[in-house]
């Protein structure tokens, strides 16, 4: 069948006109998404849906003569696909959308099978603002979810599951850079190094523990390459959780005075202004844009996401002697070869960018499948 240009709805949720673009990922996930789709050669129309009532005014954090966005029930019409990612569509939106003969796509990019079992056992509200909605066409999912959450979505959503590429785009960072020194990017300094870590420590998949104990595997080892260790997201549990603060008490690095633990960051801010080498261990969830930020920006970046082997200092599962010995590495030898390495770094990311051929024609191939299938 001849491929034409079709009309591409994203759903995005927002609870504040203004609301960031770093709370979360996801709005970023959509304008990617919508970039890529807008440089296919077929010429598609992207559309991004906000499902709240929250207005669409000047205040949005993009440009919308770029990234056409409208609310909901002003852009539903005339779909040929409809890409359920950032706010959900519900019964009636739902039905409206079959019956005209969209198609209707659940876009996964979140852990929701580690969330439920979380959810369960902590007693944490969650299907009090969820609706399954068990009529889609397809649930795509990205792959550093696909293992661990295929069958939870298979059971759940009763339709056919499709494995799709991760996109990314230096858009969002660059904007926030713009007025950085440098725009952000990293640069030589003190032979002392400043450690970052910036999990979000909200579920077991990205927690802090293992990358502050790399931290301190490295500090016996070396102490004076170590100038200071930062942990975000962790404020709460230094003041407030007894298990975590006795542990960290047997820590030379805390012992020392060269620890903090801190709220919420926003990572290219804090990363041009207080960071050398990010340290980071996730446990199932082996890619996320924070990894492909630091890269980009040539920060050393200390990780286990076997997705991305190409990229950073790469160790293995849980071996924390292969991580400290790839922070340790990278505190002797990185600002030897930083130009090179950030070179190196953006050719090898991208694979993954929204303006990616390659990934451009894969996900026509999706959208041809799903349209003509």
């Amino acid at each position: 069948m001849t491929r034409r240009p079709l009309t591409i709805g994203i759903t995005i949720g927002l609870r504040d006109p203004g609301e960031s673009l770093w709370l979360n990922g996801i709005k970023q996930n959509a304008l990617y998404l919508a970039k890529l789709f807008l440089h296919s050669p077929l010429g598609h129309r992207a559309i991004l849906l906000n499902t709240t009532a929250v207005p669409l005014n000047e205040s949005l954090p993009w440009d919308r003569s770029r990234f056409e966005t409208r609310p909901f029930e002003e852009g539903w019409e005339g779909l040929d696909v409809l890409i359920e990612l950032g706010g959900q569509i519900d019964p009636d939106q739902t039905a409206r959308l079959k019956h005209q003969g969209t198609k209707i796509v659940s876009y996964c990019c979140g852990p929701e099978y580690v969330q439920n079992i979380e959810a369960m056992i902590f007693g944490r509200p969650l299907y009090d603002s969820i609706f399954i909605n068990q009529h889609y066409d397809c649930v795509w999912i990205i792959p550093q979810i696909w293992d661990l959450n295929r069958g939870f979505f298979e059971t759940l959503r009763r339709c056919p599951i499709q494995a799709v590429p991760f996109v990314w785009d230096p858009m969002a960072l660059e904007a926030a850079t713009r007025d950085l020194p440098h725009s952000g990017e990293y640069r030589p300094g003190h032979r002392a190094k400043r450690l970052t870590v910036i999990e979000p420590n909200i579920d077991v998949m990205k927690f802090c523990l293992y990358p502050v104990f790399i931290a301190e595997r490295a500090y016996r080892q070396a102490p004076d390459l170590v100038q200071f260790l930062h942990v975000a997201n962790a404020d709460r549990f230094a003041r407030e959780n007894r298990e975590f603060a006795m542990l960290m008490r047997h820590l030379d690095l805390i012992r020392a005075g060269r620890a903090s633990f801190i709220g919420r960051v926003t990572t290219p801010y804090f990363l041009a202004e207080h960071t050398d080498v990010v340290i980071s261990h996730q446990w199932g969830l082996p890619l996320n844009y924070l990894y492909l930020e630091c890269c980009w920006q040539g920060f050393p970046l200390i990780h286990n996401a076997d997705i991305a082997k190409d990229l950073g200092y790469y160790y293995e599962g849980h071996n924390l002697e292969a991580a400290a010995d790839g922070l340790l590495r990278s505190l002797r030898h990185h600002d030897s070869e930083w130009q090179a390495y950030r070179a190196n770094q953006r050719k090898r990311i991208g694979r993954f960018l929204a303006t990616d051929p390659a990934l451009v024609a894969r996900y026509d191939d999706l959208l041809f499948n799903l349209v003509d299938g």
